[in-house]
């Protein structure tokens, strides 16, 4: 098998899961090295995770061996990041979203085909067992057609957990752009490609305060809106609901429901990889949980789509992560912005296909694959 070197640029929060997930489970995959603008970040995680080298962006990008760049930079350098990248002949894996605008988005991509490269984007949270065991009873017509669909992601930010939270609260930040590439990924997985957006924003509180160390006390002025709401027109006919917020105390409301002709599907918190999954067959008193596919993947597996594009370069195909996943995506979270301001809604130009169950395609270090598990 074809053995493909890593270099991740950006050591921040999320690095340490990648980096544990990339060193022990793949055994395609050797992370040779790591950059941070901040050194000291970098060393840190080559000492945790015995990363031999620590460079500069400038010499991981020079790097002949490495072929493929995961960019775990904070969103507003996503784009320079993957540009990057690929002029310097790699292949980029960029984590969510693929950047702050469409065009910003469209020059990554054509960049890339320019080039003969690949461009895969977070999440790949849609390949852990969860959602692959909601993919297949979607696929083998469990609960009939489906013709709606509810998304919610509420809560009330992250200023009283996360150490450095102003971003959430720029342009570029807010729910929609953090949390929407989990459920509109999901959601694009199971049912296909968003036709049509209609939405409302508003920013409720123009000021955050910090309550999470080392910035307690810090006064954050909110840029972006913090509650989002809408619908979806799927190209498939179904419609969709969703609400993103930062602006809720508490809620009773599901993760993600699909709902079909012949039933309906509880979808699992699409920031996971495991479940629960609950089915309701029509003729039914209530919801059976239904056993997940053993694919290995249930428990916290980012860097799962690094691997499965690392396989996609060495086999010459498209890998699942995919860019055009991540840009559709992007184009429809947008669209809920562009709509509230306009008031009326936004078709959606780009399309993306569903991508392929990830079925037996990716080998762990045990040499088993996903389908032998199943």
């Amino acid at each position: 098998m074809t053995h493909i070197k890593v270099g991740i640029v950006g050591c921040g929060t999320i690095s340490g899961i990648y980096l544990k997930n990339l060193a022990s489970r793949w055994e395609f995959v050797t992370v040779a090295a790591v950059a941070d603008l901040e050194r000291s970040r970098a060393q840190a995680r080559a000492r945790e995770f015995g990363v031999e080298r620590v460079l500069t962006t400038e010499e991981l990008l020079a790097d002949g061996d490495i072929r493929l760049v995961v960019n775990l930079t904070t969103p507003p350098f996503h784009a320079s990041v993957c540009r990057q990248a690929l002029e310097a002949g790699k292949s980029v894996y960029v984590e969510k979203p693929l950047a702050l605008t469409t065009e910003e988005a469209d020059e990554v991509l054509a960049l890339a085909e320019r080039k003969g490269l690949l461009v895969g984007c977070a999440p790949d949270t849609f390949l852990g067992s969860g959602q692959q065991t909601c993919r297949r009873l979607v696929d083998e017509g469990a609960i009939g057609e489906v013709v709606a669909a509810v998304a919610f992601m509420a809560g009330h930010g992250h200023e009283s957990w996360h150490p450095d939270p102003e971003f959430y609260y720029k342009r570029g930040g807010g729910p929609m752009l953090d949390m929407g590439p989990y459920y509109l990924t999901a959601l694009v997985n199971l049912l296909g490609p968003i036709d049509r957006v209609s939405g409302s924003a508003r920013m409720s509180f123009p000021e955050r305060t910090i309550t999470s160390k080392p910035k307690a006390g810090t006064k954050i002025t909110v840029e972006t809106p913090t509650h989002l709401a809408g619908t979806l027109d799927f190209a498939s006919g179904a419609i969709g609901t969703v609400v993103m917020s930062f602006d809720v105390w508490k809620h009773n409301l599901p993760r993600i429901e699909l709902y079909g002709t012949k039933g309906s599907l509880s979808v699992p918190d699409p920031n996971t990889f495991g479940g629960p999954v609950k089915l309701f067959r029509q003729g039914e008193s209530d919801w059976s949980e239904i056993p997940l596919i053993d694919s290995g993947y249930n428990e916290n597996s980012r860097g799962l789509g690094v691997a499965d594009m690392a396989l996609a370069i060495a086999e010459k195909r498209t890998q699942r992560a995919a860019g055009q996943v991540g840009r559709h995506v992007l184009e429809a979270m947008l669209a809920f912005e562009k709509s509230s301001l306009s008031g009326q809604s936004v078709r959606i130009g780009s399309r993306c296909s569903r991508p392929e169950p990830l079925g037996s395609a990716v080998v762990e270090r045990t040499g088993k694959t996903s389908g032998e598990r199943a």
